[in-house]
């Protein structure tokens, strides 16, 4: 397979994550507005912010692809670090929400959404990540390959959201769903610490320690 086939995929692939991040997202916020659980409601939103990375890595591949540069341009860094600010304000928002939803005894009335949705996540986000990985180091290009380790962040998320959803369904306690929102408040500081540091030229996600995978 030539490079030009290969950089077709890893576009393709950049498309696929933006508009399933799109459909996650809008699913995920309504079913835990609706459902009342924190967790899933901040999984939605994580996915809304992950589209705004999605958008700046499929704007990377175009300009590499054209132009066989791997520095990030203005656009990019823009996009990294908007990505970055709004993993911070999500971060500090669900730390807020979860404190308040654990003092004031607030609980869900089902998180059966939560096990469903993260299923297909799991599922679909090992599938992406393997197929980035593999056009990334066909290429070898590093920034392909920190997107690909950048997904497995996507599956610790979905993991949190599967685990917190189960144990609340199985024990009904509340703040089991508050504890799932911190989880995903965690990740999602480190998402924007990490897109901060792409903004300054920074290796991220250890890309080249997945490329040894």
């Amino acid at each position: 397979m030539d490079n030009k086939k290969l950089w077709n995929i890893a576009l393709l692939l950049a498309v696929i994550t933006v508009f399933y991040n799109i459909l996650e997202g809008l699913i995920s916020i309504y079913f835990g507005i609706a459902d009342e659980t924190l967790t899933l409601f901040g999984f939605g939103v994580d996915s809304f912010v992950e589209v705004m990375s999605g958008i700046g890595v499929w704007h990377m591949i175009v300009r590499v692809k054209n132009n066989d540069s791997q520095n990030r341009d203005n656009f990019e860094k823009t996009a990294l670090k908007v990505t970055g600010i709004s993993f911070y304000i999500l971060a500090a928002g669900l730390i807020l929400s979860a404190s308040y939803n654990i003092y004031a005894g607030n609980k869900p009335q089902t998180t059966f959404w939560g096990i469903i949705i993260s299923l297909i996540s799991i599922v679909i986000m090992i599938f992406m990540m393997r197929a980035k990985l593999f056009a990334g180091k066909k290429i070898n290009s590093d920034a392909i390959i920190a997107d690909a380790n950048c997904t497995r962040m996507c599956i610790y998320l979905s993991i949190i959201l599967l685990a917190s959803s189960i144990l609340y369904e199985l024990f009904r306690i509340g703040y089991i769903d508050a504890i799932g929102a911190l989880g995903i408040a965690y990740y999602s500081f480190k998402e924007g610490k990490e897109s901060m540091d792409k903004a300054k030229g920074k290796v991220c996600c250890d890309c080249h320690d997945l490329s040894k995978t």
